[in-house]
């Protein structure tokens, strides 16, 4: 396991991070037993998810072994009342159980019929993914996904990369890091918004727990791309639940990382303005320059050597560090005052037991300093924003939605 990768499954026991990815299909599988025997036959035929941990010594980073995929990795939901609104309830609960990586990785929840979907037939089959981020980020995620619903395309290898711990890469990526706060300094690079001050939404999350999805078609949404759009109309949705010291909002988005993947997770946080007090036009253009900067960023030869700096940590010291992370501390400054995860799918082509899929929406999880987190997840030309909030944090669930729904 790679020292990113292995970061992601040590700190899962002080803050969960199983990713919950929701796939609604349009109608029901004629035999559901036999669709669900069809994508174990296909999990089982992919390397990728026949795998999980085994974490024997102190001194190493933990393995992936080889495992098979038994008929408890699918699990079949009933709910009494299967609606729409009660299902996104009962995926908010899935979260109060995590997955033990060393027995399996990633699970199946599915809930079928399911009535009043907001597109579609109004009838169909739900199928939330349930994911260790060890195991992979949003777009390894969707690759995962698109094998086991259809996709003839074999989920890719990731490309092997020494693990062994090389000082001359510190001393590599010190100078390489020298060089971008010159490259900063003299403004060939933008630097980095930084750290603003902590909103409600920054409390611990506490009290209930709700999940709502917003669905639109590519083309009503304004602004240059989706994550463009999707931040901007955030902006203002939480500006106005919030009310006044809203000026410094900002969203902690995740950002694919260049080159070529050598983690389950290739991906880096960045922070991004979402400046709620400018006209709607210079919104998308503040925004759109900000992750561009972060993408320039990204490029530069500074990122890839701490990269390699990072991925020749030895385990033990690795191991200590994450144990001193305190999750209950107090922070006087945060990267975000929201989570805005943008992922595009690819074309409609996914099915479940012959029922096309309808949209994608997501469950991003909360954690001790963010009690509101977004999915924007496209596939094909539909587009669906989840929102997933603790009432500590974001109050009135409903009203917040409400001035989202009219800013799209």
């Amino acid at each position: 396991m790679t020292a990113v990768d292995a970061q992601f499954y040590w700190m899962s026991a002080k803050v969960p991070s199983d990713e919950y990815t929701v796939y609604v299909f349009d109608g029901e599988p004629t035999d559901l037993e036999h669709a669900i025997r069809a994508v174990r036959r296909r999990a089982q035929a992919c390397p990728a998810l026949t795998v999980r941990v085994e974490d024997g010594s102190p001194l190493t980073y933990p393995r992936w072994v080889p495992t098979t995929v038994g008929p408890d990795r699918i699990v079949r939901h009933r709910l009494d009342d299967a609606g729409w609104g009660v299902c996104q309830d009962a995926v908010v609960r899935l979260l109060d159980h995590p997955l033990d990586v060393r027995r399996e990785p990633w699970r199946l929840h599915v809930f079928s019929p399911v009535h009043s979907l907001p597109v579609g037939s109004g009838t169909g089959t739900v199928v939330v993914m349930q994911t260790a981020h060890a195991l992979a980020d949003g777009l390894r995620e969707a690759e995962l996904a698109g094998w086991l619903f259809g996709r003839v395309a074999p989920v890719p290898e990731i490309a092997a990369s020494s693990s062994w711990f090389l000082p001359w890469r510190g001393v590599e990526s010190a100078r390489a890091h020298r060089t971008l706060v010159r490259d900063m300094r003299t403004g060939s690079i933008a630097p980095p918004l930084g750290a603003q001050p902590p909103q409600a939404t920054n409390v611990r999350p506490g009290g209930s727990r709700s999940l709502h999805t917003l669905v639109r078609h590519r083309s009503q949404l304004r602004g240059p791309t989706v994550t463009v759009a999707a931040l901007a109309a955030v902006s203002v949705a939480l500006a106005g639940h919030l009310g006044e010291a809203t000026a410094s909002l900002v969203a902690e988005v995740p950002m694919a990382k260049p080159g070529v993947r050598q983690a389950h997770n290739h991906f880096l946080n960045i922070t991004v303005g979402l400046y709620p007090d400018l006209d709607r036009q210079a919104r998308f253009e503040r925004i759109a320059a900000d992750l561009a900067n972060a993408r320039r960023r990204a490029e530069h030869p500074a990122a890839r050597a701490a990269d390699r700096a990072f991925a020749g940590v030895p385990a033990p010291l690795l191991r200590w560090g994450i144990g001193q992370f305190d999750p209950d501390a107090q922070l006087r400054q945060v990267s975000g005052n929201t989570v805005v995860t943008s992922v595009y799918r690819g074309p409609g082509d996914l099915s479940f037991g012959g029922a096309p899929v309808l949209l994608i929406t997501g469950c991003p999880t909360l954690s001790p300093a963010m009690g509101l987190t977004h999915a924007v997840y496209g596939i094909g030309d539909t587009v669906a924003i989840g929102v997933h909030a603790a009432e500590s944090a974001i109050g009135d669930i409903d009203e917040y939605v409400a001035r989202l729904d009219a800013e799209l």
